[in-house]
């Protein structure tokens, strides 16, 4: 038995794909090579290019798989080039009639992307092995932007009784500025965010004061009185509603809040717990923490509880696969519930992989693991992971204590992630500072 792994990008996680640069687009085409994490021996793996070498080799050493049995597709490049797996390029006949050549050799019984739109629905059924994809119907008729979409979560989410920010979904200039007015007049903070967007780059923070620090939007907009508010809606009125007129939503920021998410996986059983963690957001996410470290028991309880009803709600519909809730803590406990994400998230690999797969699941509740991108400026992968060798630091199976580069973004912007793994927090932390001593940054 083998699983289809599709590394593709979609508008809704990254926004209309003509306004994407080219240097983003290569820095994309790095970051598609993580999913080869998740491929085991046997595997048909569908990459916008052909994955580099000394990546490919530490990913399967780590994950005790054969490379070579790994079969590797690369569809011809599409309109947006070669290395973004967008939904033209897992159209063409060329990539259809590989995977149908593969998968009469091989049984596919399981497919994962790391969003499952239509194209992704489109290519197993002509390739033949639609009844791999679990959901295959709902992904047809582009059921999972209903799971991805911040306003659908918002109205679901007030429908199971989940604890939402204060805000509206808004559609027109007019409620809008009602609605920052209401906010920013009261004292409070808003933030705006697109409909579809990831990582809190579709968001904006605004206040009716200066010295906010951003979390989860890159910048603080200062607006004071209606007048500004209406300038301010109308300029940026295009880029609100993504270009296409659509709704958008305003609700509180809450200075100060811990960013967590509690992580499912939708069969037709249940959705059973994957993990929880917290997101380092600086001041968009940079990485996070697993378990979170600054959030009660209790409180994380009631993140796990509620996540999990809002979850069940999209999994009736008809929604399967990897779906996870995220919420802001706020200093005083109370938990308020933000957005789903029905797809592959940049937690997804770390519960799935690191977590379960390569520290393993004995040691789940033995270990605290820190992922962080950014931070590790070196010449070259091979080279960083020479440096951590030498240093002491590399991951070693025997004590499941270490670090692993998770990412190789060097090619692109001379950095690599990487994931800490030790004992407890204070250890993590210490590691963490042993690391990016070795980084170019620290020279």
């Amino acid at each position: 038995m083998s699983t289809l792994i599709i590394s593709n990008c979609t508008e809704e996680i990254v926004g209309p794909l003509a306004a994407v640069p080219p240097e983003k687009r290569a820095s994309f085409g790095w970051g598609a090579q993580r999913m080869l994490w998740y491929a085991r021996d046997g595997d048909v793996v569908i990459l916008p290019k052909q994955p580099d070498e000394t990546f490919l080799r530490y990913v399967t050493g780590l994950t005790r798989t054969d490379p070579a049995t790994l079969q590797i597709l690369t569809p011809p490049p599409g309109d947006f080039g070669p290395d973004i797996l967008t939904p033209d390029r897992l159209g063409t006949p060329e990539i259809v009639a590989a995977l149908a050549e593969v998968a009469a050799g091989r049984d596919i019984t399981d497919v994962i992307s790391i969003y499952a739109d239509t194209s992704i629905a489109r290519l197993v059924r002509e390739a033949g092995c639609e009844r791999a994809l679990a959901g295959h119907a709902f992904c047809a008729e582009n059921g999972v932007a209903l799971a991805n979409s911040k306003a659908v979560f918002r109205a679901v989410a007030a429908g199971a009784g989940v604890p939402i920010a204060p805000g509206i979904i808004a559609r027109r200039p007019a409620e809008a500025v009602r609605a920052i007015d209401g906010l920013l007049s009261s004292g409070k903070h808003a933030m705006v965010k697109l409909d579809f967007a990831a990582g809190g780059h579709g968001n904006e923070i605004l206040s009716p004061v200066p010295g906010v620090r951003a979390a989860g939007a890159r910048n603080v907009v200062v607006l004071t009185g209606i007048p500004e508010i209406e300038r301010y809606v109308q300029e940026r009125w295009t880029w609100l509603t993504g270009g296409r007129d659509e709704r958008f939503v305003i609700e509180r920021y809450v200075p100060d809040a811990v960013t967590a998410y509690a992580e499912f996986s939708a069969t037709d059983e249940g959705c059973r717990l994957r993990g929880t963690g917290e997101i380092l957001m600086e001041p968009v996410a940079v990485g996070e923490i697993i378990p979170p470290q600054s959030v009660r028991p209790d409180v994380l309880d009631r993140l796990v509880r509620d996540g999990h009803r809002v979850c069940e709600r999209f999994r009736h519909l008809g929604y399967r696969g990897n779906i996870c809730a995220d919420a802001i803590v706020a200093p005083d406990g109370e938990v308020l519930f933000t957005e789903t994400n029905g797809r592959l998230t940049a937690s997804t690999h770390l519960h799935h992989n690191i977590v379960a797969r390569v520290v393993g699941p004995q040691r789940r509740d033995e270990r605290v693991f820190l992922e962080r991108g950014g931070k590790l400026a070196v010449g070259s992968y091979a080279g960083a992971l020479d440096r951590l060798a030498a240093a002491g630091l590399a991951f070693d199976p025997a004590t499941g204590t270490g670090v692993i580069l998770t990412a190789n973004y060097v090619p692109v912007s001379g950095r690599a992630t990487y994931c800490v793994v030790d004992k407890d927090l204070e250890s993590v932390r210490a590691t963490e500072r042993h690391v990016q001593a070795l980084s170019d940054l620290a020279a």
